[in-house]
Formats: structure tokens, sequence, C-alpha cells
């Protein structure tokens, strides 16, 4: 679907300092209506942003990039011309195990219109900072390989999500994966013994196919872990319909078809919408396509449309209803 340049919602650039966007869209009388086909529910969950500020929040010493400040007061002037109430916020691997800057967007962003996924040591975490972080809307944690570059094992990744979850069980929170789709694999044997809800990033961050090469896979299920990452699906794991940009290798995105189809036919229930907003690393990234895709997978099906923004995440994240 094609839109005409006037009606596209970009995300910030990284020249902009903060507030500028916020200003900038306070000054456009964008409405909704005009961005998208339909308006998104009331009570959407974007379940994937981030916030950053490195000129307040120090960066970790082994962080990958530097990007420009995009604060909480950016993201809600993005949110406001998309009808978004409601957003989880994700540790960025920038920030390594120090959550401050996320943690003072959740306080200002109140439990009622938040969640967070912090990041955090399972060895040396203690429970009653995760109790102080539960009560501030807290509900997760995230175990980062893609961003670092890590790999491991079978059992390295059996014996760290035991951790997390020996950690997580007992306020119910979430262990949010971004690793690469092969590794469900071995996920769909260690997951039913975890005891806790797994989210997985980035529609389980599959390596697309070159559409140029016929000899690559065409359907999902021929993409290695696949098949177990929908069978994972049918239980307490969750994947995030997020970040197409990141993986296509189709201006269009069109390539994404299958797979997000597939992802809403066999798991309604266990699929959120997220945007990846601010898109660190990538510019000028327009959100409205990305959703009037999401439309097209649910086949404009209003059940299926309020169940991927917002119902599924709600039980997801522990989160109230908001209308």
């Amino acid at each position: 679907m094609a839109f005409p340049k006037s009606s596209r919602l970009f995300c910030p650039s990284r020249v902009c300092s903060p507030g500028v966007f916020a200003r900038r869209y306070s000054q456009q009388q964008h409405k909704v209506a005009a961005l998208l086909s339909q308006p998104l529910p009331k009570g959407t969950w974007d379940s994937h942003m981030h916030v950053v500020d490195p000129d307040r929040y120090t960066l970790a010493p082994d962080a990958k990039y530097r990007p420009h400040a995009h604060t909480l007061e950016d993201a809600k002037a993005f949110y406001s011309q998309l009808g978004i109430q409601n957003m989880v916020l994700v540790q960025p691997s920038i920030y390594g195990n120090d959550n401050s800057c996320m943690l003072d967007a959740l306080r200002e962003l109140t439990p009622r219109h938040g969640r967070a996924v912090v990041g955090l040591d399972p060895r040396a975490i203690d429970h009653s900072t995760m109790q102080k972080w539960h009560a501030l809307g807290v509900r997760g944690a995230r175990l980062n390989l893609v961003s670092v570059g890590r790999e491991v094992t079978e059992s390295e990744l059996r014996s760290e999500l035991q951790a997390y979850a020996r950690v997580l069980k007992p306020l119910d929170w979430v262990v949010q994966l971004y690793i690469p789709l092969r590794l469900a694999t071995p996920l769909e044997k260690i997951v039913p013994d975890l005891g806790v809800k797994v989210c997985v990033d980035h529609f389980g961050w599959p390596t697309m196919p070159d559409p140029s090469d016929p000899s690559q896979a065409t359907s999902p299920f021929q993409m290695t872990g696949f098949e177990s990452l929908v069978s994972l699906l049918q239980k307490q794991t969750w994947v995030k319909l997020s970040a197409p940009y990141r993986l296509s290798k189709d201006p269009d995105m069109r390539d994404m078809d299958p797979i997000g189809q597939v992802l809403i036919k066999e798991a309604r229930d266990r699929t959120v919408y997220a945007t990846d907003w601010p898109h660190t690393r990538f510019d000028g990234i327009d959100s409205v396509p990305f959703i009037e895709r999401c439309f097209e997978w649910c086949e404009n099906d209003p059940e299926l449309i309020e169940r991927l923004f917002r119902d599924n995440a709600e039980e997801l994240w522990d989160a109230s209803p908001v209308r």
C-alpha cells in the first residue's frame, strides 16, 4: 500500500535534540484518520520501544553505538499521531544493566500507561530491588544476544534461562529474548521447564531469504527454527511483530507477509504489535505502512486487530484495560 509523502509519519531524525520532535509535531495538525485507513483500537499497546538520552545517562563502556536523545516527550508526540496510549519501555543494549534512563521515564509514564522490561544479572539482582521495580510497572527482563553478537550453546542457553526463571517467577515477570530464529529449536525444549512467560523479539529474528536467489527458503517453515517458534506460541510464549525494516530485503516489506500471516493465523492469542521506536541506527522510518500491513495480516478482522494491538499485550504485560 502506497502513502503520499505528506501523510507519512517518520521517526525523529538523529539530528533532533530533546523536545525538537515534540515541538515539530505539535505544530503539525495531522489527524490519525489521515494517517491510517482505520483507527487503532482504543487502549492499543506498543510492546517494544526505547528511550535514550546519552547526554544525561551514561552509556555502557561497551555500547556498540551512540544515538542522539529520544526522550519520553518525543515518544508521546510520536504516539499522539497514531492514537497509541500505552507503551512498553525496553532496556536497550547501550545501557547494559543500568536501567536509570528507562525507569525515570516509567515513573513519569506511571503503571496505568506503561510497562518496562529491564536488563539485569539474574545471579546478582536482589528481590527487594525487583519488588520496587514491579511497583513502578516493570514486568520483564531481557536477554539480548543479537545486539551484542553473542553466541551460546544449547546448554549455555538453558543454564542462563533457568537463572532468569528463578528470579522472575516469584513476580510473574516475562523473560524477553532477542535471539536468532535458529535458537527457537533448542528453546522449544527449554521453555516448558521454566515456568515463566517468554516473549521473543522481532518476528523471532529470522534471516530473510535473498529474493534473487531461488534456492533459498520461500516458506517460513523452511527457515530453521520457525516450526519450533510456532510450536512455542501454542503455550506460554509470545512473539512481537516488530522492526520489519531490520529484517526485510524488500523496500515494501512484502517478503514479511508469509511470516506475519502465519504467526497471526497460528498464534492469534500470542502475537503483539510493536513499533521499535525510535528505530535506533535507522533513519526516516515510516510507521504507517507497517501498521497497515498488520491490518492486512489480520484480514481487517476487528477481533484479530484488537488481539494484536491490545488484548494480547494486556495479558502478556499484566496490564489492566485502559480504554
